[in-house]
């Protein structure tokens, strides 16, 4: 327990200084996302089941050119499934290149640390989760950037596997 919490507290201390840093050197962003989901967690009939559902979130964060920081907060809850996650990440994200045209196209890669709950009948779990992120972002004007990603997270909960996503984000740039 003692070492969750001063792993908690690592992250949220260096999450909170990448993110100060990056509000005074580049422009913040707030945003929305949705996303269609798997998660592979055990439930009450069958350990380790497959669910699928649409995840949505809301997103804050900074950018540069090279770089972005952000804070997502989402929810996944497929009721057919029997599977329910709240999902805050902290992501930091490695724009590969920027295109020279008028809509600005950048490819990124990125890693996310975060912190899940994971709810199922008789199942009712919190714990540290980790991954990678790849993706595109489009700036379709100076104040409104569109991304398309795959997020891949892994739990250290025996009772959550992994959680996938394809996610779909609106970002406005002020």
């Amino acid at each position: 327990m003692v070492k969750k919490i001063a792993i908690a507290l690592l992250c949220t201390a260096l999450g909170s200084s990448l993110y100060a840093r990056d509000i005074s050197e580049g422009k913040g962003f707030i945003g929305l996302e949705v996303g269609a989901a798997t998660v592979q967690g055990d439930t009450y009939y069958k350990p380790g089941h497959e669910g699928n559902a649409v995840e949505f979130g809301l997103r804050i964060g900074a950018q540069k050119d090279e770089w972005r920081t952000m804070f997502a907060f989402d929810y996944f809850d497929s009721s057919s499934d029997d599977q329910n996650i709240e999902k805050s990440f902290l992501m930091v994200d490695y724009f590969l290149y920027e295109s020279d045209a008028e809509i600005k196209i950048k490819p990124f890669i990125g890693l996310n640390l975060g912190y899940v709950n994971y709810e199922s009948t008789f199942v009712d779990v919190s714990d540290f989760a980790y991954g990678a992120q790849a993706g595109v972002t489009v700036g379709i004007t100076e104040y409104l950037d569109l991304d398309l990603s795959y997020r891949y997270s892994l739990s250290s909960a025996d009772e959550l596997d992994n959680m996938g996503s394809i996610v779909f984000g609106v970002n406005y740039l002020y």
